[in-house]
């Protein structure tokens, strides 16, 4: 059993927004696997599909970014799955935009989502994939700047990120080593 879950805000106007770069890559994610975020469970939505004989559970809080460690912890508890097993997607101020980063563990940095997360939980032992949003042409306040709309000329870029951190979330369901899907995934 595999949790891979995207964080993000579940209002349609924060849709197209940088802090719902998570649930827009688990949205890619549960394409590629022809699965739809059908069930409302554990203040979360949630997918369901079948990997090599194991189940993931691709899932989405409703709780809003800063309380999304609620839903997780109700997940992981329903259906039994240790942190190894739990795997995150979210946005990341600090890394250049569109760039990945997966790590097996680590704090939380500047994300309230993942600081959610890791106090629900009780470790920050779980793996992680981070997208980068940071545009040092934009100077705003970090807080106006996740919310504000992802520019259409910068579509392409983070439509490809998604992507990409939809295929390592997909490979590590599939069982492969956290390691060697940072290998194959991380970019320089």
């Amino acid at each position: 059993m595999y949790l891979i879950v995207g964080l993000g805000n579940p209002e349609k106007k924060y849709e197209t927004t940088f802090h719902n770069m998570g649930f827009l890559a688990v949205g890619e994610a549960a394409d590629k696997l022809g699965v739809k975020f059908k069930k409302k469970e554990c203040e979360a939505s949630v997918a369901e599909a079948f990997l090599g004989g194991e189940k993931v559970i691709l899932a989405r809080p409703v709780t809003y970014m800063n309380a999304s460690g609620r839903a997780v912890k109700q997940l992981m508890a329903k259906y039994k799955v240790p942190p190894e097993r739990l795997l995150v997607i979210y946005d990341d101020f600090d890394l250049p935009k569109g760039k990945l980063r997966i790590r097996a563990f680590g704090s939380a940095g500047t994300h309230n989502g993942m600081r959610s997360i890791i106090g629900e939980i009780g470790t920050q032992q779980f793996p992680r994939i981070r997208i980068g949003i940071k545009d040092p042409a934009v100077d705003i306040p970090i807080i106006n700047y996740v919310l504000a709309d992802i520019r259409k000329e910068d579509y392409p870029l983070f439509g490809a990120a998604c992507s990409a951190a939809a295929d390592a979330a997909i490979a590590f369901a599939r069982g492969e080593d956290i390691e060697h899907v940072m290998s194959a995934y991380n970019q320089n």
